[in-house]
């Protein structure tokens, strides 16, 4: 019998563990994903930055009001993310979603701590 009980504990431990919000979820590694919607909540926040990693040429098209531009595909890339502020929080996102992936494992690889993918990317925020 306590050996059901126990079972009956950790599949039910497991389940909690499983189950995710729409609006948030984890990635690989350290990178929350966000939704448009919580991605756009948490812009206004105090000391959040809000990083946009496309080419130049996909940000002549639109981006995100505030955005900071910081092209993944410029060789300078990694530098320049040595130049932030590992203090403040950074949300970042591409077209799709991919590169701003690839961006939030070089910002946490540098040591950032607070950093957020928006999951779908640019075109998931129009």
């Amino acid at each position: 019998m306590k050996n059901l009980i126990l079972l009956f504990l950790v599949v039910q431990f497991i389940a909690l563990g499983c189950s995710s919000s729409t609006s948030e979820s984890t990635a690989t590694g350290g990178i929350i994903d966000l939704d448009a919607k919580a991605f756009k909540a948490k812009m206004s926040e105090p000391n959040t930055i809000v990083l946009d990693v496309r080419t130049p040429a996909e940000i002549a098209a639109g981006k995100i009001e505030g955005a900071f531009d910081l092209d993944i595909q410029d060789p300078k890339f990694k530098a320049q993310v040595g130049e932030l502020d590992k203090a403040k929080t950074y949300l970042v996102y591409c077209k799709k979603g991919g590169r701003s992936s690839r961006a939030c494992s070089i910002l946490e690889e540098a040591g950032f701590e607070k950093v957020y993918n928006l999951k779908g990317g640019y075109d998931g925020w129009k």
